[in-house]
């Protein structure tokens, strides 16, 4: 081998090393999502019902509030975000328009009898022991979609 050729097989040699110790570099542990959504669930219907209530926490691990702004999902018309709460001695549910807050460090809490989701129009009965979809919009976090496993009819809070 003459020595134009060792020099250019010495400075290939070269650039793969420099690439592989780049290559080897340790790259940075993935940012962990500050939004985890635990324990959604859904109650069953029965055939022809108008709407069904979806449940779940969204707990906020991150330094910055955010919001839970909406709600699609492929197995229903449309989905809002719903409120129930006793007012003079009478139930009234109403529709959250805005969005829900989640504090810092917080955690919202879907649950029946308060804030929850309303599967308005469903596709289909959502019957016990199957799943439904929903795909979540958050003001920060983006879009989470979350699969709903589907509880007796009056399942109450897990």
């Amino acid at each position: 081998m003459n020595a134009i050729a060792r020099c250019s097989l010495l400075a290939a040699c070269g650039v793969l090393l420099a690439g592989a110790a780049l290559a080897a570099k340790p790259r940075p542990a993935p940012t962990p999502d500050p939004l985890v959504i635990e324990r959604p669930w859904a109650r069953a219907t029965p055939p022809g019902s108008p709407v069904a209530g979806g449940f779940l926490d969204v707990r906020n691990a991150g330094a910055t509030e955010d919001r839970l702004l909406s709600a699609t999902s492929p197995d229903a018309d449309k989905v809002e975000l719903h409120e129930m709460r006793m007012d003079a001695g009478v139930m009234r549910m109403r529709r959250i328009d805005g969005g829900l807050a989640i504090a810092p460090g917080g955690t919202l809490t879907l649950a029946p009898g308060g804030f929850h989701l309303m599967f308005i129009g469903p596709k289909h009965p959502f019957v016990a022991g199957e799943t439904v979809t929903a795909t979540l919009r958050f003001e920060r976090g983006g879009e989470r979609t979350v699969r709903f496993e589907v509880r007796p009819i009056g399942a109450a809070q897990r």
